[in-house]
């Protein structure tokens, strides 16, 4: 059995729009858009953030992804 891969140390980046709008990325896709005052909220965040938190308040940004509570498609024995 190999081990599962490990996600990198730093999963989350994001890119500012020249609208505004923030991306959040994992990885190099794209899986949540900040418009309007949420966007504002979050960058005022980030700018005081270290690196850790920054990765935090991107995973919150994102909701409910990667919790860890993913079902991973095997079902239990009888």
């Amino acid at each position: 059995m190999t081990a599962p891969d490990l996600p990198p140390s730093e999963p989350f980046s994001f890119a500012t729009r020249a609208d505004g709008t923030i991306v959040i990325l994992y990885g190099s896709a794209p899986v949540r858009l900040l418009r309007g005052k949420s966007a504002e909220r979050f960058a005022a965040r980030m700018e005081s953030a270290d690196a850790a938190a920054a990765q935090l308040l991107m995973a919150r940004a994102t909701g409910n992804f990667k919790r860890a509570n993913e079902r991973d498609g095997r079902r239990a024995a009888p």
